[in-house]
């Protein structure tokens, strides 16, 4: 299975901030990769795009919130490869659809709604059969590809599946946003032992993620599944910078990564990267970083979303 990639370039940061910290700063722009199955989404569908393919299902079913980065993907690839594609969406339907939802549907996906409680029960088993009962035989891949295949794939955002691969291993430390922990437990397993994993969550009360991700490296190395090393590179979480939880902004996010734009020329999604480099340059500031210290930052993509919190934030 291939898709067509722009290679994910490295770009260094020419920040006064970083300079005067000492520390040399550059991005992985793993939102150049494609125009729809980008950044960590696409590592995170790969190997269950294969399984399902492998073991011959034609119906992939997700799930996800209504701007859901992870939903907007799996309708783009599951069109590319040929899936037919279902997405449960948590909440009520709400018409006209939003910009996310409509690019699911022109790709083929068809949408399903559940309210909150039930959506609560989706990694249950008892919910996921109901769903094979209602839809047939379908390929379950759980929100925000969160499992060990979506795992398998994060071990080559900087391993060597990617052009980076060498290159990669010169920085000391890689900083990624954080939601499920599926991309940082695959970082970690990609990192050589002197290396050091920063995940920023962007949920509120994120320090929960650290179970999760020790669960996923546990699992992850537990399986048959390949790992370029036997134990992960040590990473931690930094939980300072969420600004009041999932998808929520304020001003000052949104000044930020204005400016950073203007600046670097580099956008941010508001939900993830924005929140994760605009920790980076405050931490710069506070003297968080050694002096001599290269920083690769992983632009994990999801610029789609940006549209529909432009207008609900406008709409205040």
């Amino acid at each position: 299975m291939s898709l067509i990639f722009f290679p994910a370039p490295i770009q260094k940061i020419n920040s006064e901030i970083a300079r005067h910290a000492g520390v040399d700063l550059y991005v992985l722009r793993l939102d150049l990769m494609h125009p729809w199955v980008n950044g960590n989404k696409w590592f995170k569908l790969k190997y269950n795009l294969l399984e399902a393919k492998e073991k011959h299902f034609t119906t992939l079913l997700t799930f996800g919130g209504a701007y859901s980065n992870h939903i907007y993907a799996t309708a783009a690839a599951g069109n590319l490869f040929g899936f037919r594609t279902i997405g449960v969406i948590r909440g009520e339907e709400t018409l006209r659809l939003n910009p996310t939802l409509s690019f699911a549907v022109q790709q083929g996906m068809q949408l399903v709604y559940l309210n909150r409680e039930m959506y609560r029960q989706r990694n249950t088993a008892a919910l996921q059969e109901y769903l094979q009962q209602r839809f047939g035989e379908v390929f379950i891949i759980p929100e925000g590809g969160s499992n060990l295949n979506g795992v398998r794939g994060c071990t080559e955002i900087v391993g060597d599946g990617m052009p980076t691969a060498g290159y990669a291993y010169a920085f000391d430390r890689i900083c990624v946003a954080c939601g499920t922990a599926t991309t940082l437990a695959g970082i970690a397993l990609s990192l050589h032992q002197g290396q050091r994993a920063i995940a920023f969550p962007v949920l509120k009360n994120g320090a929960f993620l650290a179970q999760e991700t020790e669960s996923l490296l546990t699992n992850y190395l537990a399986s048959d599944l390949p790992t370029p090393f036997n134990s992960p590179a040590s990473w931690e979480l930094v939980c300072d910078y969420h600004f009041g939880g999932y998808a929520k902004v304020n001003d000052e996010l949104l000044m930020f990564s204005q400016q950073f734009k203007e600046e670097h020329g580099i956008p941010l999604d508001y939900v993830y990267t924005a929140k994760m480099f605009y920790g980076v340059m405050d931490l710069l500031k506070q003297g968080f970083f050694s002096k001599g210290d290269s920083l690769l930052l992983i632009h994990t993509g999801g610029l789609q979303g940006n549209i529909g919190i432009e207008e609900r934030y406008l709409q205040r």
